[in-house]
């Protein structure tokens, strides 16, 4: 009789091998590889500060990334909650401890890294919902009693990034939070309540603005009304991407980059850059790498056998998306600036830390896909 608990459990370190999806892992390697390059071209063309950071940390976590795929499944389900309460210790952490920088009070000092708590926080909604719902029955997710709970596990680290003030990386969270709740079942029209709701409330959450945020929400309707302010770094952006053409400018030949006019460069607009030196065909190329790294962690999710699997890979894989979306809509003008690091690309160790994280687990789904989850 087929029992997968004891299947599972039995897997010699080579079936553990052999079942590590290596598409996914040759295209995260792949991806990494230009970053590096994208990372020594806004160096300028050398081994400073940027790339070395930026090299040693890819390699740091992608080996992470590889020893936690071993982990087994049902470790990632029995911790889910204790992995959310430690991030959000480490974010109330960050009030009271925490380094401020532009402004902003987001990160850590560990001394040997500077850690921004709300990256983790990603990774530790999408965990925790899926674990809530993964025993819920379909038929009772939508009953009031099972409403509360999710509520309450996303405005608490919501608010708290707010309060740092980081609003963009808050509503990533929050949309990694409610796309595990979409996808677990509950009615479209709790979402359209939350929406009208929100939006009554949306003219007390703009004047609770900071004026620098604002100030972005304006320079994306009309960024041509300061171009020397507020709509210069949207501006220089679409004129960097526009002139690379359908080659591009050629590596190291990125004129906007190498004349200093385009800020941020080696965070954000880290794909402003590349776009520039590669141009149309360099861009696709990337927008395949995402897709195919989204498309493999989608495919995890239909092998896995457990709920609990299933929900953490499609809520990831979607998440993801819109980490690629976000930040490729900023830079192109199509939605405001609201410092969101592009996925492995992007400089930023906790924004590293995070992603591998969710690839390390989603890959754990795929190695002990047989294995269940009580």
């Amino acid at each position: 009789m087929f029992q997968p608990r004891s299947i599972q459990s039995s897997l010699s370190f080579k079936d553990k091998l052999f079942s590590i999806d290596y598409v996914l892992v040759v295209s995260i390697l792949i991806l990494g590889i230009v970053s590096m390059f994208a990372m020594y071209s806004t160096d300028g063309g050398e081994f400073k500060y940027h790339t070395e950071s930026h090299i040693l940390r890819f390699f740091v976590f992608f080996f992470m990334f590889f020893i936690l795929s071993f982990i087994q499944i049902r470790f990632w389900h029995t911790t889910s909650y204790l992995i959310y309460i430690a991030f959000l210790i480490l974010l109330i952490g960050v009030k009271y401890f925490g380094l401020t920088s532009s402004g902003s009070q987001r990160w850590l000092n560990f001394y040997f890294m500077n850690l921004q708590p709300s990256e983790l926080m990603k990774i530790g909604v999408i965990l925790f919902l899926a674990k809530y719902y993964h025993r819920i029955p379909i038929e009772s997710v939508n009953r009031l009693k099972f409403l509360f709970t999710p509520i309450f596990v996303l405005i608490f680290p919501v608010l708290l990034v707010v309060m740092q003030p980081d609003l963009g990386t808050a509503i990533l969270i929050a949309s990694g939070g409610l796309v595990v709740a979409w996808l677990a079942g509950v009615r479209v029209k709790f979402f359209v309540y939350s929406m009208l709701i929100f939006t009554a409330l949306l003219p007390i959450a703009i004047s609770l603005l900071k004026p620098y945020q604002k100030a972005r929400i304006l320079t994306f309707l009309n960024p041509e009304k300061d171009p020397l302010g507020a709509g210069y770094q949207i501006i220089q952006s679409k004129i960097a991407i526009g002139s690379g053409g359908l080659f591009g400018k050629g590596f190291l030949n990125g004129s906007q980059s190498y004349l200093d006019y385009l800020p941020e460069k080696h965070t954000d607009f880290i794909f402003t850059l590349f776009s520039e030196e590669f141009g149309f065909f360099g861009s696709i190329f990337i927008l395949l790498l995402y897709g195919l790294i989204i498309s493999r962690i989608v495919k995890i999710g239909n092998m896995t056998r457990s709920n609990f699997g299933k929900l953490y890979c499609y809520s990831f894989a979607t998440a993801f998306f819109i980490y690629v979306v976000v930040n490729m809509g900023m830079v192109l003008g199509l939605l405001p600036i609201v410092g969101s690091p592009l996925p492995i690309m992007s400089y930023g160790g906790s924004s590293m830390m995070a992603i591998m994280l969710g690839l390390g687990i989603a890959m754990s789904c795929k190695v002990y896909k047989d294995m269940p989850v009580n």
